[in-house]
């Protein structure tokens, strides 16, 4: 039976894994939704380059780990040969996030947690992939352009005074903190605190994959750590981070969310704690990702006087947190991702890394 809705065809999925009960509680996750169709299944690597080909789906989901040819060497053969996107499906295992982590770089456009790990919400996996299909099928149109953006004002497009970066992306965002942190330069003179929405387990493999590709050290959060210049701190999947000033500096508290967050850790939360200890000299980051998480801590930071960037519709692979930032009125700068670095060291007269 073919499914057709008032916007037309369905989103094909073809769905990949070697285990038979995975590939069937995936196509369940999204036999439901009328415009979503399981196109097919396969459970090897070589099935699913094969079958890439013949059935031509609008999505694929890819296990990480399979016999034979696995889930890296599918993806790059798939991507090489034909743009089609790829959502990894990842063990919440140190394997599973650097494996998964690898594949967003040969291409792969995102991943879920695989549904079948007991202290996974079924639920919440179902809605993530669902929306995720959605977004990602249906990138061949352009994103919209920012309308008619206003310039900031002189007051707030000041290039000094400034203390700490406070950075928050979630789909799409392990690939484009990779390109923005990897040309900072060591001597870049604030610290910087990043929130990235990760399942738990991932943080820290996606931190000491960025600090070995930058000249910053960039490392998972810790309680106590203290922020200072060159440090760039990748808050922890499953703890809100916040901070606090002591003797020493600005120190890290990595806590239980007791609020039900819908994102833990919440940019909201980093940066409205960002706002409250750095003031007007905090400078805001929100790039690519779904949703509206950071407006909160955004408008803070905007409402005493520091600075907002927001990564431009084109260069995002999702335009809603910036979106919903611009729409709000509390964006200063609208900046393409390649420059995005660029502009940070322009607004703390540092130097950039070439290359």
């Amino acid at each position: 039976m073919t499914l057709e809705t008032s916007g037309g065809a369905p989103i094909g999925v073809l769905v990949v894994d070697d285990s038979a009960f995975m590939r069937r509680a995936i196509t369940k996750m999204l036999e439901g939704e009328l415009d979503i169709v399981v196109c097919g299944t396969a459970r090897s690597g070589e099935d699913a380059i094969e079958k890439a080909e013949r059935l031509r789906p609008d999505l694929i989901t890819m296990d990480v780990q399979m016999q034979g040819i696995g889930g890296l060497e599918a993806v790059r053969q798939i991507v090489e040969r034909r743009f089609v996107p790829i959502i990894m499906v990842s063990a919440l295992t140190r394997e599973g996030a650097e494996t998964t982590l690898h594949a967003l770089d040969l291409g792969a456009v995102d991943f879920i947690p695989k549904p079948d790990a007991a202290y996974v919400n079924i639920k919440d996996v179902a809605r993530d992939l669902i929306a995720k299909v959605r977004v990602f099928a249906r990138r061949g149109s352009p994103a919209r352009a920012l309308p008619g953006a206003p310039p900031p004002s002189g007051r707030r497009l000041r290039r000094t005074g400034f203390d700490c970066v406070a950075i928050g992306t979630s789909t799409g965002g392990p690939v484009a903190l990779g390109r923005v942190l990897a040309r900072m330069p060591a001597t870049f003179p604030l610290p910087i605190v990043v929130v990235q929405h990760m399942p738990s387990g991932f943080t820290r493999p996606f931190a000491e994959r960025l600090n070995a590709q930058s000249r910053l050290e960039i490392s998972e959060a810790r309680s106590g750590m203290q922020l200072r210049p060159g440090l760039a701190i990748i808050a922890s999947a499953g703890k809100q981070l916040r901070l606090f000033r002591s003797r020493a500096g600005v120190e890290v508290s990595l806590e239980d969310d007791a609020a039900g967050s819908v994102h833990v850790p919440s940019f909201d939360v980093m940066a409205s704690e960002v706002a409250g200890v750095y003031g007007g000299a905090s400078v805001g980051v929100v790039m690519t990702g779904m949703g509206q998480d950071g407006l909160v801590g955004l408008r803070a930071i905007h409402d005493r006087g520091g600075f907002v960037v927001g990564q431009d519709a084109a260069s995002c692979v999702v335009y809603g947190m910036p979106r919903a930032a611009a729409d709000a009125g509390l964006v200063d700068a609208v900046v393409p991702l390649e420059e995005i670095s660029g502009f940070l060291c322009e607004l703390t007269r540092s130097v950039l890394r070439n290359g």
